[in-house]
């Protein structure tokens, strides 16, 4: 499985790349919208075959962690929206910082699961300590605002800019620009707050994953299989963010459910199954209701 693993997502990447990150274009709703559904049809026939080759229990687990991973998604796509703003990157621009961006989650996730998967089985206590993360992040996700967010401020922007200046003018859509030295272009300075921001956003994350399997494959297989989608879940959400104001407020639950079943781990075993109906369940909710309750508007 691990073999399949590597080759399908091998060839994914290199096509998404190819068809992304090669060529400047806008991405379209319609565009957008059928590129979600084949990442998802993609993660669905994968998650099939994990059932038949590893069980039942495996392919639940798998669907499970992998609706979490994108439905907190969902959440970091309105940060990446501010972020692209901040710096004025033009839409048709935008798919090729998300593109290697994703390259780049894609390896920090690597690290940051076999870390977290092998302090869980050394210090079984940890289980507790990430549950109680899980639950502060799910409160802060309620309460925070994503404007209070200053890209400018980001800590690894600042230390890019002590060793390369940044031209914020130039339009070439490259990552570099050469005048009389070497300059970084407004794409890189993007690229670098958002790797920030997406390692950020895995730390939450991860711990969530970790409270529905501690398998490595499996949490890392639906990792990747959900980041993957996320340049087109972007761009889809982009044009519709104004349809779903509660999806917030359902994915802050989603953790709280989460960090809740990490903390009461040793005293209760949830099936995946059940998990898979709970998380599906808060993220169908909160859709419905957005569309089902219309905004205020004040009077006058």
């Amino acid at each position: 499985m691990w073999a399949v693993f590597a080759v399908t997502a091998a060839a994914l990447f290199a096509a998404d790349i190819k068809l992304s990150a090669g060529r400047a274009h806008e991405i379209t709703r319609k565009e957008a919208l059928a590129l979600c559904g084949f990442w998802v049809a993609v993660a669905a026939l994968f998650g099939f075959l994990t059932g038949h080759m590893l069980g039942f229990e495996r392919m639940a687990e798998f669907f499970t962690a992998y609706v979490i991973e994108y439905s907190l998604s969902m959440d970091n796509m309105f940060v990446f929206l501010l972020i692209f703003a901040y710096f004025g990157i033009p839409r048709k621009y935008q798919p090729k910082i998300l593109t290697w961006g994703i390259l780049g989650a894609v390896a920090m996730r690597l690290v940051l699961i076999f870390t977290g998967v092998k302090l869980i089985s050394t210090f079984h206590w940890i289980i507790y300590v990430f549950g109680a993360v899980l639950v502060f992040t799910a409160a802060r996700m309620y309460f925070q605002k994503e404007e209070q967010m200053d890209p400018g401020e980001n800590p690894a922007l600042k230390l890019l800019s002590r060793f390369l200046p940044i031209d914020r003018e130039n339009a070439s859509g490259d990552f570099f620009v050469r005048k009389e030295r070497l300059y970084a272009t407004a794409l890189l300075a993007t690229l670098v707050v958002v790797e920030t921001s997406d390692l950020i956003f895995a730390v939450d994350s991860i711990p969530a994953v970790l409270a529905v399997s501690r398998d490595r494959f499996i949490v890392y297989s639906s990792n990747v299989f959900a980041v993957v989608g996320l340049r087109s879940l972007y761009f889809l959400l982009a044009s519709v963010m104004d349809m779903f104001r509660f999806l917030k407020a359902g994915i802050s639950l989603i953790l709280l459910y989460v960090g809740i079943k990490m903390l009461a781990s040793a005293w209760v075993t949830v099936p995946a199954m059940v998990s898979l109906a709970v998380v599906l369940g808060i993220l169908a909710a909160s859709m419905l209701l957005s569309v089902l309750i219309k905004p205020r508007h004040p009077a006058g």
